[in-house]
């Protein structure tokens, strides 16, 4: 039996070594066996806080987008202007951390996920409904509602392709020299109403 308190510390240890794993593998081709012993621990155990692979990685996802949102709110609190908060999103986006090899390569198998598990693809729904979302409450600021959505569209396809570039062609580039790519794209749009 598992020592009690120890619950949280585990979850998170097989969480961590989910995407550890996922990001070497660069797939879900990896088992709870492999997951177990980078967290340190027994594959039964593994099997006793999550039942299967597919909730150990729903339970990845799950703190990955933790991660992100709470970057996005600490980025959001500083900036000042509906410009400063759009660059405040980009930059969250491509932020060091989720802009890392292993968190690239979760995200993309999260979006395969998507297509054939309905709990990855309602938690996809909810990530891309809230990026929309808070694109959109800055934009409507500066354009139109209908120029808003498409610059919001625009805006998550192109971080959405530098994920898939990135995984795709390794290190072509750093999370700090794409950002200002997609800033400029956002400009360049809003310019084009002024």
């Amino acid at each position: 039996m598992p020592k009690v308190g120890q619950e949280p510390i585990r979850r998170a240890a097989l969480v961590s070594a989910t995407i550890h794993e996922i990001g070497r593998a660069g797939s879900l081709d990896v088992t709870m066996g492999q997951i177990a012993r980078t967290a340190g621990m027994s594959t039964a155990l593994a099997h006793y806080y999550f039942d299967s692979k597919n909730a150990l990685f729903l339970a990845a996802m799950r703190h990955i987008l933790r991660e992100f949102a709470t970057s996005v709110r600490r980025r959001l609190k500083k900036a000042r202007s509906p410009r400063d908060r759009l660059a405040a999103i980009v930059d969250a986006s491509l932020a060091r951390d989720q802009f890392a090899r292993h968190v690239v390569s979760a995200w993309l198998v999260f979006y395969v996920e998507a297509q054939n598990t309905p709990e990855a693809a309602r938690l996809l729904r909810v990530y891309a409904c809230r990026l929309h979302s808070n694109l959109m409450h800055e934009l409507r600021q500066l354009v139109p509602a209908a120029r808003a959505g498409r610059i919001a569209m625009g805006t998550a396809a192109m971080i959405d392709g530098i994920y898939i570039r990135k995984a795709l062609q390794g290190e072509y580039a750093s999370h700090e020299n794409v950002r200002p790519l997609v800033r400029e794209y956002i400009d360049l749009m809003l310019a084009a109403d002024g």
